[in-house]
């Protein structure tokens, strides 16, 4: 089979693909709907209109499409829509999350219009056979979809860095992604795309990974994959996400791309901070109860102090003490040194497993954030002694300093609390350079979700620094060697 013919098919594939997660996803949606159109036409409606003959049919529909959607908007927000690109269990609990948020804004609006608290008890009942009907149907048609289509086969080209730590990052998606045969770029250019045109005309590779390659050893690679179609998963460079947010412009016929010296403008500034005052007033209005508990059971368990205050870095590495309630044992760092919460961290309190797991530790950061410290959306402030190890390993680590720390961000929304701190760093950069006031809002709520999604609260792995140290000790004698070569030429 040629490439051309493969391409072909691949280009019908993928559109049968969208068309069908769609079909499935619509399916969805109409349950739900269905379920809300069926309560507010025999339940709802009798309690919000007084005179029925006031509301009529155009009414109903008006209601039920406002319920259909918010449910769109907060299902696409959270992934619920996602149905065979994220796991199964994330896909549920996604649509889930989305459903009850989507039933307590409509819960609101039909309160207000009856003029009084709506009785919940039907409204529940509606929430209960909601949840139902996505955990049911959102199994059988992930299992529709997988037997349909099977994972995509990929082909790894690599560099140096041992193929086992790009490998994982895909088998932990084997429902999705396939390692179907690797490549190393030294190699050369002509036996890669041999390799390529190989795979593809064979039919045992459908996409091509360039993993941890130089952009001059991907740039022909890169070009040869487009101009033929092929799919093409590239691991972004830190060059790469800063330029995610630069600016178009143009000199007569020549494009340009503009990155600023600075992030924010003086309006976004302002806009940021009236949010986070407004918001963090509104929550420890609304979380005191909560935070009350919690400072008294700490005080009970083993009579130490409730807050646990510490160093941490915010813009242009300015100094603050962050506030948290305390998890850990009194003499967690008795000896002075630094250390970043492991898994299973044996230093955490039976109060602090809790109160990590539900995020309850952070609320006091509300405090810091109503005195200019901290952000709602930031990048996550980092102790003084920890920033000097990644600096001295990662000296594009400062870069996540050139806006305000927050109390979540990029990096807490879609990585995990043990993502490396070089994928962190890429996120916290991709917020960065993509900052906008709505961008903001949307990670705000999708906070929400992930205070209850159990894997961004896990420890880091110890050998993490220790990993990026090996590395940076691969770059530099990368560096050397290519130093020397250069030398030898011009001897």
């Amino acid at each position: 089979m040629s490439i051309k013919t493969n391409e072909r098919k691949i280009k019908q594939l993928e559109t049968f693909k969208r068309l069908i997660n769609l079909i499935l996803t619509i399916i969805c949606l109409g349950l739900e709907i269905g379920v809300f159109a069926y309560h507010w036409l025999f339940h709802f409606q009798y309690s919000v209109v007084e005179d029925l003959r006031d509301f009529w049919f155009k009414g109903h529909l008006l209601e039920i499409a406002i319920y259909g959607v918010i449910l769109y908007l907060l299902s696409t927000m959270y992934g619920g829509m996602r149905l065979g690109y994220l796991k199964n269990t994330e896909v549920i609990f996604s649509q889930v999350f989305a459903t009850l948020m989507a039933n307590v804004f409509i819960y609101a609006e039909l309160s207000v219009m009856a003029y009084q608290l709506f009785v919940p008890d039907v409204f529940l009942l509606m929430s209960l056979e909601q949840v139902v009907i996505v955990i049911v149907y959102i199994n059988v048609a992930n299992r529709i979809y997988r037997s349909i289509f099977p994972p995509r086969r990929l082909l790894l080209v690599h560099g140096d860095r041992p193929v086992e730590s790009i490998r994982s990052k895909f088998e932990s998606r084997g429902d999705k992604y396939m390692v179907t045969e690797t490549v190393s770029v030294r190699k050369g250019l002509n036996a890669v795309i041999g390799t390529i045109v190989r795979l593809y005309e064979e039919g045992t590779c459908n996409a091509v990974v360039l993993g941890d390659i130089s952009v001059e050893e991907r740039t022909p690679l890169l070009k040869f994959c487009y101009a033929h179609s092929i799919r093409v998963y590239l691991l972004p460079k830190i060059t790469d996400v800063i330029l995610m947010g630069a600016e178009e412009l143009h000199v007569f016929d020549t494009p340009l791309l503009l990155t600023r010296e600075y992030c924010l403008t003086m309006e976004q500034r302002f806009i940021k901070r009236s949010i986070d005052i407004a918001c963090a007033l509104g929550l420890l209005l609304l979380t005191f109860p909560f935070m009350l508990i919690t400072a008294i059971a700490i005080k009970l368990y083993d009579g130490g102090p409730i807050l646990y205050k510490q160093v941490r870095c915010t813009l242009d590495q300015r100094e603050f003490y962050i506030m948290k309630f305390r998890s850990m044992k009194i003499d967690a760092e008795k000896d002075g040194v630094a250390r970043l919460a492991q898994k299973n961290d044996v230093r955490i309190t039976p109060i602090g497993k809790v109160i990590r797991k539900c995020r309850i530790d952070e609320l006091p950061q509300l405090i810091n954030i109503l005195r200019g410290d901290m952000s709602f959306i930031g990048p996550r402030p980092e102790r003084p002694e920890i920033i000097a190890q990644y600096l001295d390993i990662m000296p594009e680590f400062a870069y996540r300093m050139k806006v305000k720390a927050g109390l979540a961000g990029f990096a807490q929304i879609y990585g995990k609390y043990n993502t490396s701190p070089y994928d962190k760093l890429k996120l916290d950069l991709t917020y960065i350079e993509n900052y906008s006031v709505w961008l903001d809002i949307k990670l705000m709520l999708l906070t929400l979700k992930i205070i209850f999604w159990p894997d961004s609260t896990e420890g880091v792995e110890g050998e993490q620094i220790t990993a990026l140290r090996e590395e940076k000790r691969r770059r530099d004698a990368e560096a050397g060697k290519k130093y020397a070569e250069g030398s030898e030429t011009e001897k």
